[in-house]
């Protein structure tokens, strides 16, 4: 389930990150979609998407960083 646009991202998602960590999100999410179909390719027993969301966020966490609500450059 590939994010076509931002406004596709998961509410939570939506609403504390800035367009451009949205940006990085959607497209760390996209190709980690891709990257791990093969159960083989995932850590854990996690699903794809799962993993997906996870790398995502990790992806988010190398330019930005939570201060109490917000996520910040």
């Amino acid at each position: 389930m590939p994010y076509k646009k931002n406004e596709d991202l998961p509410e939570n998602v939506i609403h504390i990150l800035s367009s451009h960590a949205q940006d990085i999100y959607r497209a760390a999410f996209n190709s980690a979609w891709k990257e791990h179909a093969n159960p083989a390719d995932r850590n854990e027993e996690n699903s794809r998407e799962e993993t997906a969301h996870k790398l995502a966020w990790n992806a988010v966490k190398k330019p930005y960083r939570k201060e109490g609500d917000k996520w910040t450059r």
